[in-house]
């Protein structure tokens, strides 16, 4: 499998970083990091001050050139009537999105005494390996540790581990 990371917006080294390695250490994949885009035309919702996850998605599968291509941007996104997402993907697509807009709070609530910097890479990993899965044609998984479990929150993304539990991982590989 091909993955193309597809920068929308100034991302920082760092983030292409983790995401890239996110990706090929749970699906043992090419990645592949994409020239930066500009911000879709039509995304922004003035009523909202948000973007619109859908048109960074559109963007990725037009432009990308794996079989699965991410976009990753620091825009605060939205889907439909949820207040924000942290990542949107169609199941079984080729696109889908994250944004590190709400990934990086300065603390995980107590729950680890690691630093700042590297609570947000954790979350920048999980958060696109968890994209993914949704293209590859995972759902939301009961799991709690497992990284395609739910996760409306970023303690809840916390929780989580950077790899698949044993019943996704038997869908996809």
């Amino acid at each position: 499998m091909h993955v193309d990371i597809v920068p929308v917006g100034e991302v920082s080294a760092q983030v292409k970083r983790e995401a890239s390695d996110g990706l090929r250490s749970v699906y043992d994949c090419e990645v592949s990091m994409h020239e930066p885009q500009s911000v879709p035309a039509g995304a922004y919702d003035g009523d909202r001050d948000q973007y619109r996850a859908e048109e960074f998605i559109d963007l990725a599968r037009r432009v990308g050139s794996g079989g699965k291509n991410i976009a990753i941007t620091p825009k605060d996104l939205f889907y439909r009537r949820r207040n924000y997402v942290f990542g949107l993907a169609y199941l079984g697509g080729s696109g889908s999105v994250i944004s590190t807009y709400r990934l990086q709070t300065s603390s995980d609530g107590g729950f680890s005494n690691r630093s700042a910097g590297e609570i947000f890479s954790q979350r920048v990993r999980k958060e696109v390996v968890h994209e993914v899965g949704h293209t590859l044609g995972l759902e939301h998984c009961d799991n709690k540790r497992c990284v395609m479990n739910f996760s409306p929150t970023a303690r809840q993304v916390d929780v989580k581990e950077v790899s698949l539990c044993g019943s996704c991982q038997r869908h996809v590989l």
